[in-house]
């Protein structure tokens, strides 16, 4: 009888390899995982999960690493077909396309030359475009008691901004505003020149524009006034909490967030300074408080430099 002789051992090596698979894979459930967060399409949630499964595996960190470059390949590619087709609609949207804003009501209570209650309202809207944006606003702020008007103040502004550069901007700005308390019935001015971003975060803003302007005023007593005049605008937005946000508005054009604007000619200065505090209510809804300060150097006779408005508002955006 013939005897079987053992086999070498590098023979037992080989066939050990043959028999062994060549590398241990990810667990399905791993995988279930790396994949429902790339479904989801959120970067911080697709590297979360793609550190677990090294931890977990540090083994399979070249199979871990070659899914994390696929994911950033194709996300950058998703990205620029997606900027590619946002700036497309944006090239061949109408004029009347792509504008969003918000509606504000509620009350207020002045102080100087009238102490009274009444209503507020507002609307804001804007269009951004790839290098420009546009924006108009009309406010108006309306008391009556006993049948008789004492308040009836109405601005509508529109200022278009051309971005030229990554943080420097030229504006124009084309703005009515009518307030008899504060002795005008219509005061006209345009101006342009040029601002600068200083910063542009996700929770903090600051830009500052200047330039000339020329203002137009018909007072009370029917008199009329034109004359050469210079602007300076400065526009602060801070979120302090992820629903808080302390807006400043220093601008003869009052927009959502913060802006101050004085105008100023040889016969006098004007300023109108707006600060508010916006409470988020939910996506679209905001309740905000806003102390408003209108200063007038030369007032028409009988009238004081300085009033002051406190406005409750709701704020719907669309």
């Amino acid at each position: 009888m013939m005897l079987r002789r053992p086999l070498p051992h590098a023979a037992l090596a080989l066939f050990a390899i043959w028999a062994a698979p060549a590398q241990a894979e990810l667990p399905e459930g791993v995988r279930a995982m790396i994949d429902a967060a790339r479904a989801t399409g959120d970067a911080a949630k697709v590297a979360t999960a793609l550190e677990l499964a090294r931890s977990a595996y540090p083994s399979e960190a070249e199979g871990i690493a070659a899914i994390e470059a696929e994911w950033a390949a194709a996300k950058a590619e998703r990205d620029t077909l997606a900027a590619a087709q946002h700036e497309e609609s944006i090239r061949s949207a109408g004029l009347f396309e792509l504008w969003s804003g918000e509606g504000e009501l509620g009350g207020f209570q002045s102080s100087g030359n009238s102490d009274t209650a009444g209503l507020t309202a507002s609307l804001s809207l804007i269009r951004e475009g790839i290098d420009w944006t546009h924006r108009v606003r009309a406010r108006a702020d309306y008391q009556s008691q006993n049948g008789v008007t004492s308040r009836e103040n109405f601005l509508f502004a529109y200022e278009p901004r051309w971005q030229f550069g990554e943080d420097v901007f030229a504006y124009g700005l084309a703005q009515f505003e009518r307030d008899r308390v504060q002795g005008y019935t219509g005061r006209y001015a345009i101006s342009g020149g040029l601002g600068y971003n200083v910063v542009d975060s996700e929770d903090f803003s600051l830009s500052v524009k200047a330039g000339p302007a020329f203002r137009v005023t018909q007072s009370t007593d029917g008199s009329r006034e034109s004359r050469i005049a210079g602007l300076v605008g400065v526009d602060f937005d801070w979120r302090i909490l992820e629903r808080l946000t302390l807006t400043q508005d220093v601008n003869a054009l009052a927009e959502t967030g913060g802006q101050a604007v004085a105008v100023f000619d040889a016969a006098g200065t004007t300023l109108n300074l707006i600060t508010g505090l916006d409470f988020r209510v939910t996506d679209s809804l905001r309740a905000r408080l806003s102390y408003q300060v209108d200063y007038d150097s030369n007032p028409p006779v009988g009238n004081v430099t300085t009033d002051t408005l406190t406005r409750a508002t709701i704020i719907y955006g669309f």
